[in-house]
């Protein structure tokens, strides 16, 4: 924001500001300098007008004051037109220049209607703005789970997304009626620590590696990342937890054993009868040879009896 004077305005201070929206109140919160600026992505532009005066302060209660009724009026025409959304809240400008109505829908709703009835019994410009749940709680929550503002409606800017990941990641519980905020999504400050938790487990030993420590080889079973701990199990089966500092290095899962055996030979095994299972194949094929020779041998003396019979015959 620019200023008309040069005057100072300490932060803190209410003034009167002319927005891209028209003429609204605002706060100062520090100098615009290219620090501040880097933190918003598209920080909008505008120009001080004044600081705040007595009669300022007049029209603002006076705008507050009819919002109720304003609000009345706009669900008034809602249900008259039996549009499906659900109004949430609506905003008068300073300067008057607009009516600015908030409302939730799941789908398409066709307003031009609610619009005319709107401007023309408020004689001014009227703006729909359809929002989501988290928009929601930043214009109407108030306190949340800790007992502090919500983040929502006090500091964030843009709503970061939020997962359950970050939930697991951080040991919380998976309840959602315990990790959601007002507007019954997951709660923002899930976000505000994660990049904290995912850097140092990236520096801890992964959950099954074998570590050697101190006290021999141990088995990590789990970690606990923000105290930088991990509980191992050693060789002879006992439980404990150390610091991460106690790991001298960590030993990948060998699997020199799982090629062993898949190199040896199945055939080196002992057979039933006791020879290897190499030899069987030797033995069987002896044995083929063994009967081939008898068979053989019965064949050649079989014909060389019958031939002497047949000499006999002949003598006789």
């Amino acid at each position: 924001m620019g200023s008309r004077s040069e005057k100072a305005y300490r932060r803190g201070m209410e003034v009167v500001v002319r927005s891209d929206r028209g003429l609204e109140i605002g706060q100062v919160l520090c100098e615009a300098s290219d620090d501040a600026l880097s933190h918003l992505d598209q920080p909008p532009t505008g120009q001080i007008v004044r600081e705040v005066m007595d009669e300022d302060l007049k029209a603002i209660d006076d705008i507050d004051a009819a919002r109720r009724a304003k609000l009345d009026a706009c669900q008034k025409h809602i249900d008259a037109l039996g549009l499906d959304m659900k109004l949430i809240d609506v905003e008068s400008l300073f300067g008057g220049e607009r009516l600015v109505v908030f409302y939730l829908s799941d789908q398409r709703v066709d307003f031009r209607e609610l619009v005319k009835l709107l401007a023309s019994e408020f004689q001014t410009r009227i703006e729909m703005k359809q929002i989501g749940v988290r928009d929601e709680a930043k214009l109407m929550a108030d306190y949340g789970d800790c007992g502090k503002p919500v983040c929502c409606n006090n500091h964030l800017v843009t709503m970061p997304p939020v997962s359950m990941k970050m939930a697991k990641l951080q040991k919380a519980t998976l309840d959602p009626t315990k990790i959601s905020g007002r507007c019954g999504r997951l709660k923002c400050c899930l976000r505000y620590e994660f990049d904290t938790y995912e850097a140092i487990q990236k520096q801890l030993p992964r959950v099954g590696s074998m570590v050697v420590t101190r006290n021999g080889k141990a088995k990590v079973l789990n970690q606990q990342i923000i105290a930088e701990q991990l509980l191992v199990e050693t060789e002879d089966h006992r439980r404990m937890v150390i610091d991460a500092s106690e790991v001298l290095s960590v030993i990948k899962k060998s699997t020199s054993g799982g090629k062993e055996n898949a190199k040896r030979k199945p055939d080196s095994k002992p057979n039933k009868s006791g020879q290897p299972k190499g030899d069987s194949k030797s033995s069987d094929s002896g044995k083929k040879e063994e009967t081939n020779a008898k068979s053989g041998s019965s064949g050649r003396s079989g014909k060389s009896g019958r031939k002497r019979r047949s000499r006999r015959d002949r003598k006789k």
